[in-house]
């Protein structure tokens, strides 16, 4: 997403997402999750962690979890199909 290049965050998740995968909702949006853990299905069938950072009218922006690391990645909004955000619960 070019338009997206100079929005890069310095703040990365702090660490790994959660070993769950979230049910997937009937309505989501992905403004409401800026700076958490969230799970994304795109349109394609593809789905994965993701800790948006910067959302705007086109797309959103933040960093993917590969599975081992995260790294910076966009989506156009049109290709997201739903997102979860679920309260990551504590030991507290």
């Amino acid at each position: 997403m070019a338009h997206m290049g100079n929005k890069r965050p310095m703040r990365q998740p702090p660490l790994s997402p959660p070993s769950f995968i979230p049910p997937k909702p009937a309505v989501s949006y992905i403004v409401d999750c800026v700076y958490q853990y969230t799970y994304v299905w795109l349109r394609s069938g593809e789905n994965f962690w993701f800790y948006p950072t910067y959302v705007d009218m086109e797309g959103v922006a933040g960093y993917r979890w590969s599975g081992s690391y995260w790294y910076f990645y966009g989506i156009d909004l049109r290709f997201i199909d739903a997102v979860s955000c679920p309260p990551i619960p504590t030991l507290y």
